[in-house]
């Protein structure tokens, strides 16, 4: 069994743009929260897989930490049954070496633990071989809800 269109931009809407998701339950549907907040976004050094967390292979080079991103259509864009960052996510540059990052993550925590919501592939690769190295996901980075 699959999800229809209407499901998937309707979810990734109301989960990304805090956009209500009318007509489902009733005629007020799924609200959008009152306080928007972030998702916070994470870089990997291997899949997380599906049973991961934010912390699982995550990136470890010197000056690294997660970005938080609205949950606002300034933060991100949904078109059909895909989400993309409204801008280009930067990360904070690197300080030392580290290693090669091969996934990104989103998910509820600006440290530690958090709930690992969506998570998929970076490339090409970003290789942290020396300090000065800036990360970055682009608009064109994609996750789908299928």
């Amino acid at each position: 069994m699959s999800k229809t269109d209407a499901w998937e931009t309707g979810l990734l809407s109301l989960l990304f743009t805090n956009a209500n998701f009318a007509n489902v339950g009733d005629a007020t549907g799924l609200r959008g929260s009152s306080t928007a907040g972030s998702f916070f976004v994470s870089l990997h050094t291997a899949d997380p897989g599906e049973g991961g967390s934010q912390t699982t292979s995550e990136a470890a080079y010197g000056g690294y930490a997660r970005v938080a991103v609205a949950r606002s259509g300034a933060g991100w864009t949904v078109t059909g049954d895909s989400v993309s960052p409204a801008a280009n996510i930067d990360f904070p540059t690197s300080t030392g070496a580290g290693s090669t990052i091969t996934h990104f993550g989103i998910g509820t925590a600006s440290t530690g633990a958090g709930v690992l919501l969506y998570k998929g592939s970076v490339t090409p690769n970003i290789a942290i071989g020396a300090a000065g190295i800036t990360p970055r996901l682009t608009q064109a980075t994609t996750i789908t809800e299928a």
